[in-house]
């Protein structure tokens, strides 16, 4: 589904990715992981057209997205997750969704509101609340749900778990599980490798801008001296 090659992309003078190479399949969930500042943010961005590339190929199903504009690579069928949430916050979390609902590429929606309730069914209490309002977990799955009524094909999460209490880690874990049961295509931003071993199919790990490794989960289990050299604080 997604084809990243050779990326580089920077900021301003200052290089950030230096010839990032993955791919991920449709029904895949494949986690990129690093330290802080490693550039996992920055791919995901990158991808999105956020922050446009300075060389290298992404293609989504085959169509070349490097230029595109971040709505039209939206339209497309990408939806992504930032990690600060991004909610609007005066607005009620019935009304976030409305401004993200649209139907899939293909014509149909696979989540609607009843959809992401039933995925995220402690948000149904929070539906006439303002945004703003809501606990940082709260916002975590307000903004997941969110991106989901939007229905893309590709999901780019961006460090879910980062900044969350372990109980709340737990809960949106679980919630995260149902969906990858739905077959969503996931690519998943991480330094919680414990985290990822739970959704994950397969990793790459990144260092500096750069893919370090690539393999799958349990093999990257079996690799404690990359887990040392790149993961671990």
């Amino acid at each position: 589904m997604l084809e990243v090659n050779e990326l580089e992309t920077a900021y301003g003078s200052s290089q950030v990715l230096f010839g990032v190479t993955l791919d991920v399949g449709e029904g895949e969930v494949v986690a990129l992981l690093g330290r802080n500042g490693a550039g996992k943010t920055t791919t995901l961005s990158s991808i999105m057209g956020l922050v446009p590339p300075q060389g290298g190929r992404i293609m989504f199903r085959d169509q070349p997205i490097i230029g595109l504009e971040p709505y039209e690579i939206s339209r497309l069928g990408i939806g992504i997750v930032p990690e600060n949430a991004r909610l609007f916050a005066s607005l009620t979390v019935e009304e976030n969704f409305e401004t993200a609902r649209r139907p899939a590429t293909d014509g149909h929606s696979r989540f609607g509101l009843d959809e992401v309730l039933d995925l995220f069914p402690d948000l149904q209490t929070l539906l006439g609340r303002r945004a703003g309002m809501l606990s940082g977990g709260q916002q975590r799955m307000v903004a997941v749900a969110r991106t989901l009524v939007g229905n893309p094909d590709l999901l780019l999460l961006d460090e879910p778990s980062e900044g969350l209490a372990p109980r709340i880690v737990g809960a949106l874990l679980d919630r995260l599980k149902h969906l990858r049961a739905t077959g969503m295509t996931v690519l998943l931003s991480e330094q919680n490798l414990r985290f990822a071993n739970e959704l994950a199919d397969r990793a790459y790990v990144m260092e500096k801008g750069e893919i370090r490794y690539t393999g799958s989960i349990a093999a990257l289990a079996a690799e404690p001296d990359i887990r040392l050299r790149y993961l671990m604080v």
